[in-house]
């Protein structure tokens, strides 16, 4: 989908993920020393156009290393059209920032988000938080998995 470079994950980097959507952007951050994340929240978007100043507003405060975007796959894997628009605002994100952007399979990371909130005590904390920040947590902790097995292979 995309020609970005293959991630390289270093001890104690900093990485925001997304949740992307037409109308909200689920916001989380994640440390690779740790390798969690947890939610900042969502920002507004017009039709997938994000507050452009609400992220700069995230990117000036946590200085990541790069960024990890969902991409919302059909269940077959196909490329689908939400899917384009992600990988287009991984894109943006890449050229406004200068970091890295890499892409992360979303399929059912909402459902996942739902059903955490609703039936584990331990997500009783982040009820405050819409589901979308909860889904890019978990995005953004499944692209910290896949990659710190690979890297350990």
């Amino acid at each position: 989908m995309s020609n970005r470079p293959v991630p390289q994950i270093k001890p104690n980097q900093t990485y925001l993920g997304f949740d992307f959507g037409t109308k909200r952007i689920g916001v989380s951050i994640g440390q690779t020393i740790t390798f969690t994340a947890k939610p900042l929240g969502n920002v507004k978007a017009v039709e997938g156009i994000p507050n452009w100043q609400t992220l700069d507003d995230y990117v000036q405060e946590w200085q990541p290393d790069g960024f990890v975007v969902g991409m919302p796959l059909n269940m077959d894997g196909s490329v689908s059209e939400m899917s384009q628009r992600a990988n287009k605002f991984a894109n943006r994100l890449h050229g406004r920032f200068g970091k890295p952007s890499f892409n992360q399979d979303e399929r059912l990371s909402t459902r996942d988000a739902r059903d955490r909130l609703e039936n584990d005590p331990r997500y009783e904390q982040w009820k405050k938080h819409p589901v979308d920040s909860l889904a890019a947590v978990i995005i953004l902790e499944d692209w910290f998995n896949l990659h710190r097995q690979e890297q350990s292979d």
